[in-house]
């Protein structure tokens, strides 16, 4: 892979790459030209390639991409190969929704554990073990997971970061609504904020609804 530093926007692309192949695959497509992938996901070819020799390129002139080697070359770009341990604070609404709908494992991670501050939530959610928030540390000293995700209230959301950083956390799913970064350029965070998508969606829909009110005038 090239040592430069890969902009942010082609690396959000890449799970939109996988996503597509990945309905190929299921197809039983083998083979994907550039203008094609791009017609699909309403890009550009150039675009495509450009964001794809990135990391080398995978394209054949005059054959295309070979679909499942894509998928697998963006999958190991993406890291979904590691699998790292990933632990869930927060066994609320939320916090219980994701585990028992999200696809961790084809994401590239492992839950391993939930963590809650109220008693009442221990137990087990989809097979996976609730905590108390009183056993994270000695459970982060045995099992070593490496990802959390937040599904806390924003006024506890800084405090427990920093705990999930002595405790040797490396990245953060952050849902608390509580919007952070962090001076080490050795942990991750990405900060989720549903609210943004759904106003956005406002935005995109007041515009339809301007403009067919315009033209019934």
């Amino acid at each position: 892979m090239p040592k430069e530093k890969i902009s942010i926007s082609v690396i959000k692309r890449l799970p939109r790459y996988r996503r597509y192949l990945g309905e190929l695959l299921k197809q039983n497509i083998a083979k994907i030209s550039s203008k094609e992938l791009a017609e699909m996901m309403k890009l550009t070819a150039s675009q495509i390639r450009q964001d794809l020799n990135c990391f080398g390129g995978f394209g054949q002139q005059g054959y295309g991409y070979n679909v499942k080697a894509l998928y697998d070359e963006i999958s190991k770009i993406l890291g979904l190969d590691k699998k790292y341990k990933t632990i869930l604070i927060g066994a609320g609404n939320l916090g219980r929704a994701l585990t028992l709908h999200f696809d961790f494992e084809d994401a590239g991670f492992e839950l391993i554990g939930i963590f809650d501050a109220n008693y009442k939530e221990i137990g087990d959610i989809n097979g996976i073990k609730v905590y108390n928030m009183e056993e994270l540390e000695k459970f982060c000293e045995i099992n070593h997971p490496t990802v959390a995700i937040l599904c806390i209230p924003k006024c506890n959301a800084k405090e427990v970061a920093d705990l999930l950083i002595d405790c040797g956390i490396k990245g953060f799913w952050n849902f608390s609504q509580k919007e952070f970064a962090l001076d080490n350029s050795d942990i991750a965070v990405e900060n989720v904020h549903l609210s943004d998508s759904m106003m956005t969606l406002s935005y995109r829909v007041n515009e339809i609804m301007s403009k067919n009110s315009e033209t019934d005038e």
